[in-house]
């Protein structure tokens, strides 16, 4: 295999410096192809990094015959996740806005770069995923066909954004909010922490369809081990899950109603044509009774799952369920100890709202408390029910009688 260096086409070579972008290739184990790849990748750019992750193979050997390449090398190995922080950190040193990661098993064609460039140069600055076809590529691992799956379902859940491929390395990263960020994952799970922690700084995400090349199952040569990566993934979404719902979702909610132009876009919510009245109603009266019902603290890690799972308007939701923002729990907890009396019989106790209203006396009268909060988050949902359906309804009412 030729190890000279090629002749770079002047047009992508240019592209690559007049856009501070770089190619990234992690490395660990490749001595079969990190030639390969770093070659042809050399016909696109000479800005080009490599991260030696520890190989023990042949690799430093290889990666000597190009000393036009920036290397990056250490022993031992510390994982994928810790090669990407370590390249991130090298590509902001030198300068660059924006790295290409591709990895170096051969899987990824270099002649794709330009797809990247092109994406970039016509939508402006954005996190740009390879999205690979599934469906049609050939020897596709079982493992990787559920993982992306997997992986899009739960990208989905945490930023809302549909993504075609989630596992794909082969990216376009901007590395200015990423220098911001103080990343924690160190094995394969950071790929995804980071297009997730990017998407919730508000940076897009895009795609671009790539070639992508699986050899025969007898020739493969993969570091992924199915139940250690898997079982990290997973504990990496289920946090990233929490956060999003306990944090995320009402910060992106409250940002919009903030604005100058709450009040507009509150408007835009409500009269939304997208949706039927019914929807918002909906919307609003489940809100309402999840803002009650007692499970302090989880009401919006419950209630947006399964308002997502109703197909309601999320937005609606969180605006009803903040009924119970802090200066209304009083108020709330003496109307639920009111409510929950008749439930109680004789055994029920009276309570006062200025005197009576503390934590130890609801802890010894919490029965009384669950009914009434149960009932009231059907009473308030049902109330929420009727304002929403008829403050929309009757003006639609209006309009038709004046158009008639």
């Amino acid at each position: 295999m030729k190890s000279d260096i090629p002749i770079i086409p002047a047009d992508i070579s240019a592209r690559f410096s007049v856009l501070d972008v770089c190619v990234m290739i992690p490395t660990y184990n490749n001595a079969g192809s990190i030639e390969q790849v770093i070659t042809a990748v050399l016909q696109y750019t000479s800005q080009v990094i490599v991260v030696n992750d520890g190989s023990t193979d042949d690799t430093p050997a290889i990666l000597e015959k190009f000393p036009q390449i920036t290397l990056v090398s250490y022993l031992p190995n510390k994982g994928k996740g810790m090669a990407l922080r370590t390249g991130f950190k090298k590509a902001i040193e030198l300068g660059y806005r924006y790295a290409i990661t591709i990895d170096s098993d051969g899987q990824h064609f270099a002649k794709d770069l330009p797809l990247f460039l092109n994406q970039l140069e016509t939508g402006g600055p954005a996190l740009i995923m390879g999205s690979r076809n599934m469906a049609t590529a050939d020897n596709v691992p079982g493992k990787s066909s559920f993982g992306h799956k997997f992986s899009n379902f739960w990208f989905k859940v945490e930023t809302g954004i549909d993504c075609p491929d989630t596992q794909t390395g082969y990216r376009l990263y901007p590395l200015e909010p990423i220098r911001r960020m103080k990343l924690f994952t160190r094995k394969y799970e950071l790929e995804i922490e980071v297009i997730v922690r990017l998407a919730w700084a508000g940076v897009p995400v895009t795609s671009v369809p790539i070639t992508v090349y699986y050899p025969p199952k007898e020739e493969r040569i993969t570091h992924f081990r199915p139940f250690k990566d898997f079982s990290r993934i997973s504990v990496l979404n289920t946090v990233l899950v929490l956060i999003t719902f306990l944090y995320i979702k009402p910060r992106d909610f409250f940002r919009r109603f903030t604005k100058k132009n709450w009040k507009q876009e509150l408007k835009r919510l409500l009269l939304n044509p997208g949706e039927s009245t019914v929807t918002k109603a909906n919307s609003m009266a489940f809100g309402a009774f999840m803002g009650i019902v007692p499970i302090w603290g989880f009401q919006l890690l419950v209630g947006i799952p399964v308002a997502h799972w109703m197909r309601l308007n999320k937005a609606l939701f969180i605006l009803a369920a903040n009924v119970s923002i802090p200066p209304m729990i009083p108020l709330i907890v003496f109307l639920s100890y009111k409510m929950g009396k008749p439930w109680m019989g004789s055994r029920a106790v009276d309570l006062s709202f200025t005197r009576q209203l503390t934590l130890k006396y609801i802890g010894h009268n919490l029965e009384q408390y669950l009914y009434g909060s149960i009932t009231l988050a059907v009473v308030a949902a049902v109330i929420f029910w009727l304002f929403t359906f008829l403050l929309l309804k009757i003006p639609s009412k209006q309009k038709k009688v004046n158009a008639g």
